[in-house]
């Protein structure tokens, strides 16, 4: 087999050259990181919970017409996607007070938020990925003003879907993170959402007993990081218990 063509490598995701022109392969590592990579270890297993959590809801976002990268699963790691031109962005929707915000503004974590709010920060490592305006976004070009309502619109969409469905499981949706990217097909060009939604781009805490279910458990050194992203797997149904004919005693993945 030939060696395939690395892309990209970024702290959670390695971007392989795809089998179609126009397509990529993203293959999700273990690796664990915080703060912009100055917090970094390899927990087993992670990369496999979170390429299955993304591709349940991908495809659920793209049956409900929200576009998105996502083609299919390749493996248990992998997953075929539409190359496009990600936009340097990250873009987070905050529907409870919870990390930075709460830091800057001094709201106490798990105040519910008036409204969602919307927040833009510059996608650039060396910078801390810092906070940035309309404004900014438009001065030095990283986006159009039609191509911010396009991702604001997208946000708020995902932001309903993504709220009911963990809300329907016992969880709470208290923010999320997600990148967008341009997709061109012949002479038109749209927005379309691209990265990852996981545990490590969610918080998500337990409804009644506001237990955090998402990478906040390693960036604060709470430990159990695996059993509570195997915890929202198995409330979404990707994961089932192990009957008793089978080895083990913890869930397993859905194939």
């Amino acid at each position: 087999m030939n060696r395939r063509r690395r892309i990209y490598e970024g702290k959670a995701k390695i971007l392989y050259e795809g089998p179609e022109p126009g397509t990529l392969i993203q293959h999700f590592k273990d690796d664990a990181t915080a703060f912009n990579n100055k917090k970094h270890e390899v927990i087993d297993g992670k990369g496999v919970l979170n390429n299955r959590i993304s591709e349940f809801i991908f495809t659920a976002l793209n049956d409900l017409g929200i576009q998105t990268h996502f083609i299919k699963r390749i493996n248990m790691r992998e997953q075929l996607i539409k190359e496009c031109e990600i936009i340097p962005l990250e873009v987070i929707v905050r529907n409870v007070a919870a990390g930075s915000i709460s830091k800057r503004l001094g709201v106490e974590e798990g105040t519910q938020l008036p409204r969602s709010v919307i927040e833009f920060c510059y996608k650039n490592d060396s910078l801390d990925d810092p906070l940035v305006s309309e404004e900014h976004i438009t001065a030095f070009g990283w986006a159009s003003p039609q191509e911010i309502d396009d991702i604001m619109a997208l946000a708020i969409r995902i932001n309903d879907f993504l709220s009911g469905m963990f809300r329907a499981v016992g969880i709470r949706l208290v923010d999320f993170k997600i990148e967008c990217g341009r997709y061109f097909e012949g002479d038109t060009m749209r927005v379309i959402l691209a990265d990852e939604i996981s545990p490590d781009s969610c918080r998500l805490w337990d409804i009644e007993s506001n237990d955090k279910l998402d990478k906040d458990r390693f960036r604060r050194e709470m430990g159990g990081l695996i059993e509570a992203y195997q915890d929202v797997a198995k409330r979404l149904g990707i994961m089932i218990e192990n009957t008793p004919e089978r080895k083990g005693s913890g869930p397993v993945l859905v194939k």
